[in-house]
C-alpha cells in the first residue's frame, strides 16, 4: 500500500512539473486573454452567460474583449428578446429601421425596466410626484404610457 502511494505522489509531481512554465513563458501567457486563446464559439459562449451589465463590463476589460463583444451582434440579440417581453413595439419598430441588436437594446433597456415597473403596478398607490423612486421616470411616448395608464385602470 505504501509503494502505490508513493507512486501516486510521484505521478502528482511529474504532473506539476510538466504544468509549471518557464519564468518567460509564464509572463508571455499571462498576457494573452481566454479570446486569443480560445475559438472565437468558446468565448461567445462563455461571454453569453453574462448578464447586460457583467458584458458591458467585461467589454471594457481590455481591447480583446471589447472586439470580440462589441461586434458580436449574437451577444446582445438575446437581451435584447428579454427587453422585447416589455417594449414589443419598441424593439420591433428600431429593429425596422435598421439598429443593430446592442443599438437596440441600449435605446430600450432602461425604458422597459421603467415600464415594466409601471405596468406591475409598484407605482399604483402613489399619492404624490415625492412619493416616487429616482429612477421611476423616463422619457416615453403617448402609446407607451397610453398601456400604463389602461394597466392601472384595469387593476
Amino acid at each position: 500500500m505504501q509503494k502505490a502511494s508513493k507512486k501516486n505522489k510521484q505521478a502528482v509531481a511529474s504532473c506539476k512539473e510538466l504544468t509549471i512554465l518557464p519564468p518567460a513563458k509564464k509572463k508571455e501567457e499571462s498576457r494573452e486573454d481566454f479570446v486569443t486563446l480560445l475559438p472565437p464559439e468558446v468565448s461567445f459562449k462563455i461571454f453569453s452567460e453574462l448578464d447586460i451589465q457583467s458584458l458591458c463590463k467585461a467589454a471594457m476589460t481590455c481591447k480583446s474583449w471589447n472586439r470580440a463583444i462589441e461586434n458580436s451582434d449574437y451577444l446582445w440579440k438575446h437581451h435584447c428578446l428579454t427587453v422585447r417581453a416589455v417594449c414589443q413595439r419598441e424593439i420591433d419598430c428600431d429593429r425596422g429601421n435598421g439598429y443593430s441588436w446592442k443599438v437596440t437594446l441600449l435605446r430600450n433597456y432602461w425604458k422597459s425596466k421603467v415600464k415594466h415597473e409601471w405596468l406591475s403596478g409598484k407605482y399604483s398607490n402613489i399619492h404624490s410626484r415625492c412619493g416616487l423612486p429616482e429612477k421611476s421616470m423616463y422619457p416615453m411616448d403617448a402609446d407607451t404610457w397610453g398601456e400604463i395608464l389602461e394597466a392601472e385602470l384595469e387593476r
